[in-house]
């Protein structure tokens, strides 16, 4: 039996990167939903439970940083790992994300091997958190 396609949310405001990002992941299966701010996803991830979150930090409104906040502080989107997207690259971006909770931060330009790479582990991680907490 084959494993479940994950679900990916991908939030970004630019719709050439969502593009970008849905070509790299679509050989995988994943389903992936898409949306351009930060209070869509919000909104959203509530409604859909995904598996992985891929954020851009640089959003109007609520940008990636806050958005990743709300969601961590939340009980029922908590567990969900978010990977910021995102061409901010200098170490204390990249400390902030983490210390919001992020799982991963990949820079652009994104690379596809990279991209899946990352997404497979984090969601080879959740598996594993999954399958030890069914078995406690």
């Amino acid at each position: 039996m084959a494993d479940p396609v994950a679900k990916v949310l991908i939030v970004d405001d630019n719709p050439t990167n969502i593009d970008l990002l849905r070509r790299y992941l679509e050989p995988e299966h994943y389903l992936i939903s898409t949306v351009t701010s930060g209070e869509k996803a919000i909104e959203l991830t509530e409604k859909l439970a995904p598996d992985i979150i891929l954020l851009d930090v640089m959003m109007p409104g609520i940008g990636g940083f806050e958005t990743c906040a709300v969601l961590k502080s939340a009980k029922a989107t908590a567990h969900i790992p978010i990977i910021f997207v995102t061409a901010k690259v200098a170490p204390e971006d990249v400390r902030k994300g983490f210390a919001l909770g992020a799982a991963d931060y990949i820079t652009k330009p994104v690379e596809q091997d990279v991209l899946l790479a990352r997404v497979s582990n984090q969601l080879s991680v959740q598996r594993k958190l999954y399958l030890e907490r069914e078995i406690l």
